[in-house]
Formats: structure tokens, sequence, C-alpha cells
């Protein structure tokens, strides 16, 4: 398929929306590596993990990692398409959120796990900058003990930009943040994240490729990374919190070049928090909302 493509016709369309419906399972430990190595990337002081240690929110990425083979993979580094995933031919590919639900039984060190996937959709819409494919994705990650958690994973597709496309207009951050920390991106933390992840996607290291073939000014920063800061700012300020539901919204672009802050701010009966990230210019970047159990 022609990587360069800016448009999808219907009759792509319909082969595409031929994948709703695909599923697929893996089976994975709940490992103490993974785990201590993503709370030092964090810079957390917490205690070795053993056992029974519950799993935070948001760190069943650490497992379920697709493990293709290196012939497998395509030129940004992911595995190529067509597989699980719908074959799109938009060269540009973005985890742009994705919504969460805990049960009562929270992961554990030592559990054995299953995740299945499901292809639930696939849409179309003509955007300023070229079509867009939006494809969601539903997990559920079950344990000895019974379902642990549902997630709905949303992928969109783009087209390279063009000179002289038109640039979306940015979205103020808020200020009435109650907690606030800065994060400075640099090429190490975002190696270590994409090695915890076992994630090849080249936008995440490789900054000839990022900049010259993408069209990006740095190296940009995991979607999951930051929805990942953002809950860990929540554990931070309430320490023995239980997520009910975390659902985030990629809003722009977070690139190497400069630190970035994570903001929350509770509701009045301390169950909802704000959360979101805003850059060095003052813009919103991500925004989320987590409920408390």
């Amino acid at each position: 398929m022609n990587s360069d493509c800016r448009t999808v016709d219907a009759a792509m369309l319909t082969t595409l929306q031929g994948w709703i419906g695909k599923t697929e399972t893996f089976s994975d430990s709940v490992t103490a590596a993974p785990v201590r190595a993503l709370s030092a990337t964090l810079d957390r002081d917490d205690a070795d993990p053993v056992p029974g240690t519950t799993l935070p929110e948001l760190w069943h990425w650490l497992y379920f990692l697709p493990a293709a083979r290196q012939s497998g993979l395509g030129p940004d580094g992911h595995p190529q398409r067509g597989g699980f995933l719908p074959p799109v031919p938009l060269p540009r590919r973005m985890w742009a959120g994705g919504r969460l639900q805990w049960q009562q039984q929270p992961l554990q060190v030592g559990d054995a796990v299953t995740r299945t996937s499901r292809i639930e959709s696939v849409t179309h819409k003509s955007g300023r900058t070229g079509d867009l494919v939006f494809v969601l994705v539903k997990h559920a990650v079950r344990s000895r003990q019974g379902l642990a958690l549902t997630e709905e994973h949303d992928i969109v597709y783009r087209a390279n930009p063009q000179p002289g496309d038109p640039v979306p207009a940015p979205q103020l951050a808020a200020k009435n943040a109650a907690w606030s920390r800065e994060i400075v991106p640099d090429d190490v933390l975002l190696f270590r994240y994409s090695a915890l992840t076992f994630n090849g996607h080249r936008i995440h290291y490789d900054r000839k490729y990022v900049t010259e073939v993408e069209g990006y000014p740095g190296l940009i920063v995991h979607g999951p990374l930051i929805a990942t800061l953002l809950a860990d700012l929540l554990r931070r300020n309430m320490p023995g919190a239980r997520l009910l539901k975390f659902e985030f919204r990629a809003v722009r672009p977070v690139f190497d070049l400069w630190p970035f802050k994570l903001h929350g701010l509770p509701s009045a009966d301390g169950k909802t928090i704000s959360l979101w990230t805003e850059d060095h210019e003052g813009w919103l970047t991500m925004q989320a909302t987590a409920t408390l159990a």
C-alpha cells in the first residue's frame, strides 16, 4: 500500500471495516522486573515488588507486549499492518486516547493474566489536512479471580503533512491546578519507556526519522507514558486512592525539546480528579479524568 496516501476511498474503507469483530488473545504473567523498572523510570521510591504487590493502574501496559519478528516490522518501526489491526494506508499512527474501568480485584504481581482484544469499529473522517481513520479496540484483562479491567483504545491514522496544510489552533491549559509537577522528557526517559513496553515506533527514538519523514520538530513523548505520569501524579498526592475509571485524550503532541507540566485538580467531593498536561508555551497537550472507587 502507498505509504504517502492522503485519502481513503469508499472501497478501501469497506475493506478496512472487514476487520471489525476480529479478535486476538494473549496470555502473560505479571512479573516483578517490569514493575521495578517502571518505578525507577518514574523516579519513584517504591518498595521492591513481591508476589501479591498490587499493580498500579495503567501499569498493565507493561504486559501483553507485541513481539513481531524483526522481518515483520514496517518502516515506522511498528509491526506491518494487516495482522490484527487493519491495513490503514495512511502513514502516521497515534494512540489518541482511551477509557479504562477497573473491577474489584486489582492485578497483582504473580498473577497469570489474559487479554482479549476486539476491533470494535473503523471509521473515516475528512480533515483539513487529509483523511483520518479511527480504529477503536476494546481489551478485556482477566486474572484467575475474573475480569480485572476493560479498556477502550483509540488509534488514529492520518497523512503526513504537506506545505501549506493548516495548523490546528492550540488550546490554553487551565491555570487552577491544585497539584503540579514538571517533567523533563529527555532521550533516556523515552528510551526506557520504549524498552519497557517493547515499542519500536521510531517517532520516540529516531530523531532523523521523526523530523525528516514525519515532519515533527523532535522526538514525541509516548501518549501512554504521559497518561501514566498523570495517574502517577494522582498517586503522589492521594496515596492509597484506587481508580475506578480513567479516561484520557491526546490534544497536542509533546516533544523532548522542552519540559512539560503535569497538573491535577480534585473535585469538591474528592471522587473525581481532573488531570492535564501543559507544554512549555502553556498549551494543553493531554486531558484526563480519574474517578476514584
